[in-house]
């Protein structure tokens, strides 16, 4: 009779690796500091980003990422919806870089609310196949030579993505004294303007 044989250290794999893959510049994180800097709905926000890593990561496990593999189009499909939802929030980030009076963290009646602030999240996190490349198809692969602590190295890499996310929602607020200057709000929206219009063409481009 088989029984199944555990590896506890899958579980910090699992932790060191899905951290690898998360902790870099990209147009989540950068949506998530904006919201910790703002301090608006900054829950809502880390809710949603650590649950959908937590989702995909499952399905990387379960198998999901031959479904990718066996209808290449869905691919395209999605990296299609995901740069134009990318190209449009970087021109409302390039806008907000230039126009300083609008970027003090005081004005937070103009921010959106909470229904388009996940909204947006969802789709930051879902139209991008770089999330499915990563989490569903990559984490999944190296997930299954664990064999029978899959499952734990799963679990591992779900907790990299809970405590990343919470750090750099909660976390931002140390950095608000620097961002006291429209300067500083100036920077960061013209470095999210960047980074979200580079991954876009990078989708466009099939990289």
């Amino acid at each position: 009779m088989h029984t199944a044989s555990l590896d506890p250290l899958a579980l910090l794999a699992g932790l060191g690796f899905g951290l690898s893959l998360i902790v870099a510049i990209g147009a989540q994180n950068a949506f998530v500091l904006r919201q910790g800097l703002l301090r608006r709905h900054v829950l809502a926000v880390v809710a949603v980003c650590a649950l959908s890593d937590v989702a995909l990561i499952a399905l990387g496990i379960a198998g999901a990422g031959l479904v990718f593999e066996a209808v290449p189009w869905l691919t395209t499909a999605v990296r299609i919806a995901g740069a134009a939802f990318l190209l449009g929030y970087a021109v409302l980030a390039a806008r907000r870089a230039l126009r300083p009076a609008a970027l003090t963290a005081d004005e937070q009646r103009s921010s959106p609310g909470l229904a388009a602030t996940v909204l947006t999240c969802l789709a930051l996190t879902w139209l991008n196949p770089h999330v499915y490349l990563d989490t569903v198809v990559l984490l999944g692969t190296v997930a299954n030579t664990h064999g029978d602590s899959r499952w734990l190295f799963g679990a591992g890499a779900a907790l990299g993505s809970i405590l990343w996310f919470s750090a750099l929602g909660y976390g931002a607020r140390l950095l608000q004294p620097v961002f006291a200057r429209p300067l500083a709000w100036r920077i960061l929206d013209g470095v999210i303007a960047l980074v979200m219009t580079a991954i876009a063409v990078s989708l466009m481009l099939g990289l």
